[in-house]
């Protein structure tokens, strides 16, 4: 359970990070809103692959602790 209360921080986080990067390089190089675009979609992708690869563990059967203990 508490690796799934994770998501909603993955899915929040990472396009804040990247709409901050994002707004920071198109000052730097005066491109707005180009890179601010990109970096959020970059940023909203890995959001989206760290949920799909919590909910795989979350899924994921414990072989191994089901036959650590039975064998005992």
């Amino acid at each position: 359970m508490g690796l799934l209360s994770t998501i909603p921080f993955l899915m929040a986080v990472p396009p804040i990070a990247g709409l901050l990067i994002g707004r920071y390089l198109d000052k730097k190089f005066n491109a707005y809103p180009v890179l601010t675009i990109v970096f959020m979609l970059l940023g909203f992708a890995a959001g989206v692959r760290e949920v799909a690869l919590v909910i795989r563990k979350a899924n994921a059967p414990d072989n191994g602790d089901k036959r650590d203990r039975s064998a005992s």
